[in-house]
């Protein structure tokens, strides 16, 4: 009788897997491993498979010092930033990507510019973050959703090289941001 139970407990783990935490607790109960994947396969710009690499990650910061001004949405609070760069596997761009978990959902500002309000970019030294900053962001991508967090990113090139207007790589860049932006997002969400 007692193996019969065992044997039927395991099935029912098998059939109905233990849940996780809740989308909202993620962001702590997470490893960060988990919160920023070491590698996340994308498209680059020439339309090639590329992996994007982290590069490090950020101390847990304030959201006023991690976040544009105008980048989250005036209510609700954002409790607190998190922030890892990443570098695609050529070292020739780089992303920096915010989450801010919120008390709730709301809609970020909306800007019309090239280099809209975002995350602030983070270097690490000593590999192809090193020069980013913000004057080094070119563009910058904010996507929230119901699910109390919004991501953001910020993208550059790897070489130092700072920002100009019209800078002909602006809507490739946008796309590499858009990219991790979306699977950051999908990854702690879904």
């Amino acid at each position: 009788m007692h193996h019969v139970c065992v044997v039927l407990i395991s099935i029912l783990f098998a059939v109905w897997p233990a849940t996780g935490p809740p989308v909202p607790d993620r962001w702590r109960s997470w490893p960060v491993s988990r919160v920023f994947p070491a590698a996340v396969p994308g498209i680059s710009p020439s339309g090639a498979r590329v992996t994007y690499l982290l590069t490090g990650v950020a101390p847990e910061a304030p959201c006023r010092s991690a976040f544009h001004p105008g980048a989250l949405p005036a209510r609700p609070s954002c409790v607190t930033a998190l922030r890892a760069t990443y570098a695609d596997s050529t070292s020739t761009f780089v992303a920096t990507v915010g989450i801010a978990v919120l008390t709730g959902y709301g809609e970020p500002a909306v800007s019309g510019t090239s280099r809209p309000p975002t995350v602030r970019p983070v270097a690490f030294p000593g590999g192809p973050a090193e020069r980013f900053g913000e004057l080094q962001y070119v563009t910058g991508v904010v996507i929230a959703s119901h699910e109390r967090y919004l991501v953001a990113t910020a993208a550059g090139h790897a070489d130092g090289r700072p920002y100009r207007p019209g800078d002909r790589a602006g809507s490739r860049l946008r796309g590499i941001a858009r990219q991790l932006a979306v699977e950051l997002h999908r990854g702690l969400t879904g």
